[in-house]
């Protein structure tokens, strides 16, 4: 079940609380909102989990390469000295 589907649901739960007697609909619409916005913020931070992960993803790769640079200078540099030797 994809993120518009719950959506849909639990609007369409909301919609028919109206036929509960009105003693307990009030404490269903209360939790069927806090169900909204918990899958809310859920979604938030699934958002945010993602980003942080495609920016650790780039990182890696940038430090990879930083190393593999590093690794090419020095091996330059160590030629350059027995060279001079």
């Amino acid at each position: 079940m994809d993120s518009s589907e719950l959506e849909k649901q639990l609007n369409d739960l909301v919609n028919e609380i109206g036929s509960i007697p009105e003693s307990r609909r009030d404490k269903i619409i209360q939790l069927a909102r806090r169900a909204k916005e918990s899958r809310k913020k859920l979604h938030r931070s699934m958002d945010e989990l993602q980003s942080s992960l495609d920016y650790l993803r780039i990182s890696i790769k940038y430090m990879m390469f930083d190393v593999e640079a590093t690794r090419r200078e020095n091996k330059y540099l160590r030629k350059l000295l027995e060279d001079r030797e």
